[in-house]
């Protein structure tokens, strides 16, 4: 298929500038890690850093903020790997998804599989720079990171799942600068879940038609026409998790101002929302890059 008859809603540009800069042998890779799309990326190295910010109570040590954000990359795309290996036979029906490497056949499954203990094994020697007990806590997240594409064969709450591990940064971040992880902070990471769980179902909302048709589940199918107002009830959680998670790890009063603009963000988001317009839930779910930005943004206030 050419690009000039590829879907709107395809998630890979087949005229950008991985076809036209990158050597073809790289392309597929490229695409599997998702470097072609970086919003997931965005999405977990901002919660990680606002946690970083926090922990250290001013900015983090350099070498910290390097470690975890090169861990934030890899784990997102070797997550975005084992993703694209499970769903290898449903991709090719989904309109946002039939172009990926593996749904069309640009590499096969052991080249994949070969790809992915490379990210596994970069992302691994990370762990040699940071204390044991981070290092367990690192450990933890391994079985969500592989369970994650299932879920969608039997829950529809995959999205909750993949919060859990996305965002798992946070925690570790606090292992890592504090040597323990406070109940402020597991709020915030569960903030992070709950807001996770808003925009990624307003993404889901995109493959709604394709997911239904195919079997498969998401809180989207869940909340079917419902869906406006109870992600607005998750972005609302998220916010007062967020307030309380950041009060009780001392922030200062500057944060809560942070905070007040990201809900004023989530809620012009709940306004926008169209769940029969998956354009604008794809535009939507970009703008929750900003959220992360502010939140790591509010942190920053919160240890003036």
């Amino acid at each position: 298929m050419t690009a000039a008859s590829r879907p709107d809603l395809s998630d890979i540009n087949l005229d950008d500038w991985v076809e036209r800069r990158l050597p073809r042998a790289w392309r597929p890779y490229t695409r599997l890690a998702r470097l072609d799309r970086p919003v997931g990326i965005w999405l977990t190295l901002f919660p990680c850093w606002a946690a970083l910010i926090q922990a250290s109570h001013g900015f983090p040590d350099i070498r910290q903020l390097l470690i975890f954000s090169l861990g934030a990359l890899l784990m997102r795309s070797a997550g975005s790997t084992v993703n694209d290996i499970a769903d290898r036979k449903f991709d090719g029906h989904v309109e946002r998804t039939r172009f990926r490497p593996l749904a069309n056949g640009q590499i096969n499954i052991l080249q994949a599989l070969s790809f992915l203990a490379v990210q596994l094994a970069l992302a691994a020697s990370l762990l040699f720079f940071l204390s044991p007990y981070t290092r367990l806590v690192a450990i933890c997240v391994v079985p969500l990171v592989f369970i994650y594409p299932l879920c969608k064969r039997f829950t529809h709450w995959p999205q909750a799942v993949l919060g859990a591990a996305f965002n798992w940064g946070m925690l570790m971040a606090w292992a890592e600068v504090a040597g323990h992880i406070p109940l402020g902070a597991i709020l915030m990471w569960a903030g992070a879940i709950a807001w996770q769980i808003g925009y990624d179902t307003v993404y889901a909302y995109v493959d709604v038609k394709d997911d239904t048709r195919l079997g498969l589940k998401s809180t989207a199918i869940l909340f079917g026409r419902h869906g406006k107002a109870i992600i607005g009830v998750f972005y609302g959680v998220a916010v007062g998790a967020w307030a309380l998670g950041g009060w009780l790890l001392g922030m200062s009063l500057p944060y809560m101002l942070g905070i007040l603009v990201i809900a004023a963000h989530l809620a012009w988001q709940t306004g926008r929302i169209d769940l029969v317009r998956p354009e604008v839930s794809y535009r939507l779910f970009l703008a929750n890059i900003l959220t992360g930005l502010l939140l790591a943004g509010a942190a920053v206030l919160g240890t003036l």
